[in-house]
């Protein structure tokens, strides 16, 4: 199942994307009658009951909205974590000049960073050295407490397409990346939330981003060095992951920072991020 979240007069609504269109989950379940969650976090924590509540909804729903209509909010819009992996492709590492890591590297972003498709991203006028990153999101569907790899993906309800903006001259000021990573609106996410059961597996899924129309990254997320199994369960021993977190699971090669001769993002640029079966993800920049 397909969802995403979406702005109506100022409120965050869930949608079901179908064949058809968008279906608006408060509006159809008032004209059913039918006992089914409305928003996002609703959906996360009640698992598979929760998608099968909406499927059957999806079968009443009288009526669709157009996806070109509807303003899309991000896929989670209020995580309790957005955790993200660094230097985590093998040939990305390699083109960035560091070091293949023995351990994930973990950053943090937050709330304020993530961003919806088809937003407009405010460049800040502090920063010349903007980089794209299509990554590989996981959701965390249940608390997850010290689980092990072979156990890790079945706490996993769902993946989304996302673009970890950098900016490289902040990332780089010191050995903490945060204040390179965690800017305003630099974490699309979108457009949908794909439920894990659409994923049969989410280490050979094809990932690619374009910039004005022009194919950078185009890789698999096979080339992983640590992968998603792995990074839920060693996050897991040190913190509990909760229902609707967020993680970035890394960038494959073809950014900016890996590129002999650098043309850094700038004002009108467009950034297409794409992942096998989860979606187009697309977003303009600017600066004010």
């Amino acid at each position: 199942m397909k969802l995403l979240s979406f702005y109506e007069e100022n409120k965050v609504k869930l949608g079901v994307k179908t064949n058809d269109g968008i279906i608006d989950v408060e509006a159809a379940a008032a004209f059913t009658g039918l006992s089914v969650p409305t928003t996002m976090l609703e959906v996360v924590t009640g698992g598979n009951k929760a998608i099968d509540q909406l499927n059957q909804l999806a079968l009443q729903a009288p009526s669709i909205l157009q996806e070109d209509a509807i303003q899309f909010a991000p896929a989670i819009h209020n995580p309790q974590k957005v955790l993200c992996v660094g230097a985590n492709y093998r040939k990305h590492a390699e083109e960035s000049g560091l070091p293949i890591p023995n351990d994930p590297i973990y950053f943090s972003k937050y709330a304020n960073s993530l961003a919806a498709h088809r937003d407009k991203i405010e460049l800040p006028n502090f920063t010349e050295e903007v980089d794209y990153e299509v990554e590989l999101v996981v959701v965390i569907g249940k608390q997850t407490k010290r689980v092990s790899p072979s156990e890790a993906l079945d706490y996993v309800f769902g993946y989304a397409v996302g673009n970890d903006l950098s900016a490289r001259d902040l990332q780089f000021r010191s050995s903490q990346w945060l204040y390179g990573k965690a800017i305003d609106g630099f974490a699309p996410l979108g457009p949908y939330l794909v439920t894990a059961d659409e994923v049969q597996n989410p280490q050979n899924l094809t990932l690619k981003c374009w910039v004005n129309g022009e194919l950078r990254q185009n890789s698999n997320t096979e080339d992983m060095i640590f992968n998603v199994a792995t990074i839920i369960s060693d996050l897991s021993q040190i913190m509990t992951l909760e229902p609707g977190d967020v993680i970035y699971t890394g960038t494959p090669e073809g950014v900016i920072l890996g590129m002999e001769q650098k043309t850094w993002l700038d004002s009108g640029d467009e950034i297409v991020c794409e992942i096998d079966g989860l979606g187009r993800l697309v977003n303009q920049l600017y600066r004010s």
